[in-house]
């Protein structure tokens, strides 16, 4: 059964946050809330977690898995940024969108592309997950919380204990955070290519 945290959603308990990241340095899988929707999140060294998040989803081995980051000095550390680049993204994040881009070797060989060798990465504009990365000192593994066959993700965290109890590890709760994922963007290739269209706005990369 999953744990259950009822976290503000401005001022999260800071008890909260160390006990949910316990978990996860207990290699933990969790659901979380973000700036677009709620997501599935494991430590990065969490072979299993991430192969759970594989079959709660039925995602396959060309999915592009997310690293959640607190900021830019992470960022940086896990994927290749020319000067360009690092403008046009610092320019528009924290925010809802997500970066495809060329990953450095601290990214372990099972979440890149298998052809492209590049990762998604974002810096989320949301307390709590912001809360549970300065806690976790490493980025998030996640992906969003979309169930096979459906159209749109979780956004309660009630029905995600409800439908995912027996698969997840804890569930923090702050309230319904929108059913709209990220902007996907691919900064990989010469030029921005726009591959899903979300809550950040995609105009700075048309």
């Amino acid at each position: 059964m999953a744990r259950y945290f009822d976290v503000h959603p401005v001022d999260p308990q800071p008890r909260a946050i160390r006990q949910v990241v316990d978990l996860l340095n207990e290699d933990g899988l969790i659901a979380y809330p973000t700036d677009s929707s709620y997501a599935l999140g494991c430590r990065l060294g969490n072979r299993k977690g991430i192969e759970r998040i594989r079959e709660i989803r039925h995602l396959g081995s060309d999915h592009h898995f997310t690293l959640v980051c607190r900021d830019f000095a992470q960022f940086g550390q896990f994927v290749q940024l020319n000067n360009s680049r690092f403008r046009m993204v610092k320019s528009v994040t924290p925010g809802g969108y997500t970066f495809i881009l060329p990953a450095t070797k601290e990214v372990p060989r099972r979440l890149l592309h298998p052809k492209k060798k590049t990762v998604g990465v974002r810096i989320p504009d949301h307390r709590v997950a912001q809360a549970l990365l300065a806690e976790l000192g490493e980025p998030l593994v996640s992906s969003t919380l979309l169930l096979p066959g459906e159209s749109e993700p979780l956004t309660q965290g009630w029905e995600i204990k409800e439908r995912l109890d027996h698969l997840l590890d804890a569930v923090l709760d702050s309230g319904d955070c929108g059913a709209e994922p990220t902007t996907v963007v691919d900064l990989s290739r010469e030029e921005p290519e726009i591959l899903r269209r979300g809550t950040g706005d995609p105009a700075p990369f048309e």
